[in-house]
């Protein structure tokens, strides 16, 4: 496949993933990943600051399927029922990618530094859904604990949906987590 030909961006993170599992993280450099793609390792870093972000996708485009689902509930929503459309959004978006998140998912499981990148691209996502919900007039403090509970269970969720060995709905399990952390707060 030529450099030239659209898609780089979603080949190298296939690439990536394929080496990871077929070497190992340390194992794969950024020209394997390029070769392994068909394209130079300049576009490589075009899309990707290091090899440990071709991993983690666009985090702008993951965390607003979260925020635009807030943003869109009904204006009479309480925080939580705001969150848990986020969940289910969340939901329908990973709908299919149950094979490529279950493999990626046991690459970062494996190794510590991109574990830690797991938890920041978690925390980027709580403060964005805690922006969204503040500005739909959530006070601050409640927004925080409110965007922290969403990924909580988000978090939890994605862990028994990509541990199970047939995709389910992601949403479904997300929104349930959700209700037993309601639950456990009465």
């Amino acid at each position: 496949m030529g450099r030239w030909e659209p898609g780089a961006r979603s080949r190298l993170a296939q690439a990536a993933l394929e080496l990871f599992i077929e070497r190992g993280y340390e194992a794969t450099t950024v020209a394997d990943i390029a070769a392994r793609a068909g394209v130079t390792e300049r576009t490589f870093f075009r899309h990707y600051a290091d090899k440990r972000e071709v991993l983690f996708g666009d985090p702008g485009e993951y965390n607003a399927v979260f925020t635009d689902a807030v943003a869109a509930a009904p204006a009479d929503a309480s925080p939580l029922d705001a969150a848990t459309a986020a969940l289910r959004a969340a939901g329908e978006w990973f709908e299919g990618r149950h094979p490529y998140a279950r493999r990626r998912a046991a690459v970062i499981d494996a190794h510590a530094a991109l574990q830690e990148r797991e938890q920041i691209k978690r925390l980027h996502l709580s403060e964005a859904i805690a922006g969204a919900l503040a500005a739909r007039g959530t006070a601050p403090g409640a927004a925080a604990l409110a965007a922290e509970l969403t990924t909580v269970a988000f978090h939890q969720a994605f862990a028994c949906w990509v541990a199970a060995d047939e995709e389910s709905d992601l949403g479904d399990i997300a929104v349930g987590v959700l209700a037993e952390l309601r639950a456990l707060a009465r």
